[in-house]
């Protein structure tokens, strides 16, 4: 009998996989984050698809602030209905769904009352948009500069 054919009920996830993941999930936004921090954001590209990214993001979300992204702009019967067809432009693209943390608030650093869990495709274009409008610019004179010690 083929494993996949099994009930899904006998099987269960393993606490050691989602440890790792959210430990690379944590990585992958510390390093996003120091990148805000030490380059101009506006000059900062994420993929070799910026650009495709974001028209195809503000085509489909023209008014979403993404100064401040709310959970329910993302998560919302409407919302993943519109970001389910927008993410699956992009399924061609290594990565574009894994789990990965986005700030709320794009003046503020990553805390846990900052984070908001979305696909990979998301974070680029939210991140691409705050970049390209400026919404991380304010990053660099908040936090440039600032060692673990002072935290």
């Amino acid at each position: 009998m083929d494993v996949l054919s099994r009930p899904a009920d006998e099987f269960v996830n393993d606490g050691m996989v989602e440890e790792l993941w959210a430990m690379k999930a944590v990585e992958h936004a510390e390093i996003h984050f120091n990148l805000l921090c030490s380059v101009d954001p506006r000059q900062l590209h994420l993929t070799p698809y910026d650009n495709e990214i974001y028209e195809e993001f503000r085509r489909n979300f023209p008014d979403l602030d993404v100064s401040v992204v709310k959970e329910a702009d993302l998560k919302s019967g409407d919302g993943k209905a519109k970001w389910r067809a927008y993410v699956e432009k992009f399924n061609r693209l290594e990565d574009f769904s894994y789990g990965t943390l986005l700030r709320a608030d794009a003046t503020e650093e990553f805390q846990p009352d900052n984070a908001i869990l979305v696909v990979r495709i998301q974070f680029w274009a939210i991140e691409v948009a705050r970049n390209r409008e400026g919404c991380n610019d304010v990053l660099r004179g908040k936090f440039r500069g600032r060692s673990k010690k002072e935290e």
